[in-house]
């Protein structure tokens, strides 16, 4: 068996995250990635305040293994010339230029199916294609800005908040690599080809389905929830533990709190008409966090992690990302060995967040170097001697 993109073939154009990390997921599923770069490099070789990595930092490693590079000036003729005959022989483009970008290098949508009528070809921007906020210029942190993610986090009081990393590159990622197997599939049952135009916010808008639907529904925006779930249940909250470790309970079914209740021999809860429905939990919400909050006093955050889950009620302890990775399960990471990097270059990423069989995602292959491939690719399109 085979991968499931083997044979389909992606001129990545992209830089930064956003588009590096939808190809990314397609090369984890078998596409074969070229990743076209400046003469400079893609700026995410070099992010980040450490610069021991030379052009291998963490940042991207994360989104480019298993790729090749070939380092092209797209205002250069020849060049130019190079990337076309890449094109040619693809099934996919992607790029997150600004818009009107590639159309200005005579590689956009209309000159490239001129050439390649088949192709899949994906536009990643801030705020799409068309519209009046077509020209802002977006990054992750922008966009948790205006799509309104920034307001959803912490409580009421407080301002607005930032989700910890860049979770809008990663969903717009998400996103456009969902867009392109879809076009593919289209393609492969006797369609033509698409023209995928992907924004960060209409992504973002997209992620935010559960916040942004109820508004849409009611007319009421969502109230901040701080670290209360969805369900706004007292029971489902963070929690402090005897080791002064936070938990984080999700107690929201009825069978979840008869056997929350059962198991810290609280049945008192049961029949107060306070605590005993669903509703009246709600409308009680101090009174039983305060008692719920005494009792999770009394036991260490891995033990009633441990007790809790084991019972069928939803309790997890917070980690630090550190603890998180030891925590991963089997094919969760992939393990890389990195040349340059420093203790010997073996490190890890993350896979692409699900397990399939035969052959899933997955690749042992590391990032490429600036400009790795263009004699392996030159030759392919026998353009060696222009080397």
């Amino acid at each position: 068996m085979t991968q499931p993109l083997a044979g389909i073939r992606v001129a990545d154009f992209s830089h930064v995250m956003a588009g590096p990390y939808a190809s990314h997921l397609l090369r984890l599923m078998g596409a074969e990635v070229i990743k076209i770069e400046p003469r400079g490099g893609d700026n995410f070789r070099n992010y980040g305040g450490d610069r021991r990595y030379d052009g291998m930092s963490p940042a991207f490693i994360a989104a480019n293994a298993g790729k090749k590079s070939i380092a092209l000036d797209l205002k250069n003729d020849e060049d130019k010339a190079i990337a076309s005959a890449i094109v040619e022989r693809c099934d996919v483009l992607l790029e997150n230029f600004r818009p009107g970008v590639i159309d200005r290098l005579g590689l956009g949508y209309q000159d490239v199916t001129a050439f390649n009528p088949h192709i899949v070809f994906c536009s990643i921007s801030g705020y799409g294609q068309v519209g009046p906020q077509r020209d802002w210029p977006a990054i992750d942190n922008i966009v948790q800005a205006t799509s309104g993610m920034m307001m959803l986090s912490g409580d009421e009081q407080d301002p607005p908040i930032r989700i910890g990393f860049p979770i809008v590159d990663t969903l717009t990622g998400q996103t456009a690599a969902l867009a392109i197997l879809g076009a593919l599939m289209r393609r492969a049952g006797g369609g033509a080809g698409s023209y995928i135009d992907v924004s960060m916010f209409d992504a973002s808008l997209a992620f935010m389905t559960s916040a942004l639907t109820p508004f849409l529904a009611t007319g009421t925006p969502m109230a901040r929830m701080g670290n209360t779930g969805y369900s706004g249940l007292p029971t489902a909250s963070l929690f402090i533990a005897r080791d002064g470790r936070e938990v984080s309970l999700g107690v929201v079914q009825p069978n979840q709190f008869d056997a929350l209740a059962r198991h810290v021999g609280r049945l008192d809860w049961l029949d107060d008409p306070r605590f005993a429905r669903p509703d009246a939990r709600r409308a009680n919400f101090d009174a039983m966090k305060a008692e719920l909050a005494a009792v999770m006093l009394t036991r260490d955050a891995a033990d009633w992690e441990r007790d809790l889950s084991a019972i069928g009620v939803p309790c997890g302890m917070v980690r630090r990302v550190d603890e998180a990775a030891a925590l991963a399960g089997a094919d969760a990471l992939l393990p890389l060995t990195v040349p340059g990097l420093p203790g010997g270059g073996n490190i890890a990423i993350p896979n692409a967040g699900f397990r399939m069989t035969p052959d899933g995602p997955g690749t042992d292959v590391p990032p490429p170097r600036l400009d790795e491939h263009r004699a392996e690719i030159l030759d392919w399109l026998g353009m060696r001697e222009i080397a």
